[in-house]
């Protein structure tokens, strides 16, 4: 279990975070190698409720933002235990961010061994903050680090939200891709998506890739990521 009592942030922050009980798993994203590892995306796993029952549970409370603090500061720790070599990739809520303190804690609880190796992956829920976006893109970019929009094609993160986001990565919810392997329709929708992403310098991530019918074709596809 994630234990935050050792952090640099004030005590009354470290008791709400202390109220937590939750762990980490890693889902690697591979290349289209299917063996080398480009990034392993952390994520949270309360041990005495679900993800999304723990998070309405917050947002009824107007405490989304401890969610935020654990989540960031959690998934590092998680990593760094785990020795991983490759980036993180981190969920971030599309209405908050770290404060100035927050951030300035983090950087010095984890150095320089955060620069250049984080994707922070802005949620699709539970609704956009263009304000607080650029405030986040900002702090993330000067750091080296990667922004990536998740879930395209359910939610807020449509092709609206792209052109206005400019992220880094683009990760295609499943439903674009289940099955595509016999689906024309899909195959012609992600060669378009495919196609687009690409011209802005956006890598493209194909996210839930069950069967090896649907890699082959995605891959085909000029896909990055899966």
């Amino acid at each position: 279990m994630i234990y935050y009592d050792h952090l640099p942030l004030d005590k009354e922050f470290l008791t709400a975070l202390g109220e937590l009980s939750i762990n980490y798993v890693f889902q690697p994203i591979f290349y289209p190698d299917c063996k080398t590892v480009y990034a392993w995306e952390a994520l949270m796993r309360p041990t005495e409720k679900t993800v999304l029952e723990l998070i309405n549970e917050y947002l009824e409370t107007d405490n989304l933002h401890v969610l935020e603090v654990a989540t960031i500061f959690g998934a590092m720790q998680a990593y760094i235990l785990r020795d991983y070599t490759e980036r993180i990739s981190v969920n971030s809520f599309p209405n908050d961010h770290l404060k100035q303190d927050e951030a300035d804690a983090f950087l010095e609880y984890f150095g320089d061994s955060i620069r250049g190796r984080m994707i922070v992956e802005n949620l699709e829920y539970p609704y956009f903050s263009y304000d607080i976006w650029q405030k986040k893109s900002r702090s993330i970019r000067v750091m080296g680090n990667l922004l990536a929009a998740d879930d395209f094609g359910s939610g807020i993160n449509d092709m609206e939200r792209i052109d206005l986001m400019k992220p880094d990565i683009v990760k295609l919810n499943r439903e674009l891709i289940s099955g595509i392997d016999h689906d024309r329709k899909k195959q012609d929708n992600v060669t378009r998506l495919v196609l687009n992403f690409h011209s802005k310098d956006m890598l493209v991530v194909a996210e839930g890739v069950e069967e090896k019918e649907e890699f082959d074709h995605l891959a085909g596809l000029g896909v990055d990521l899966f």
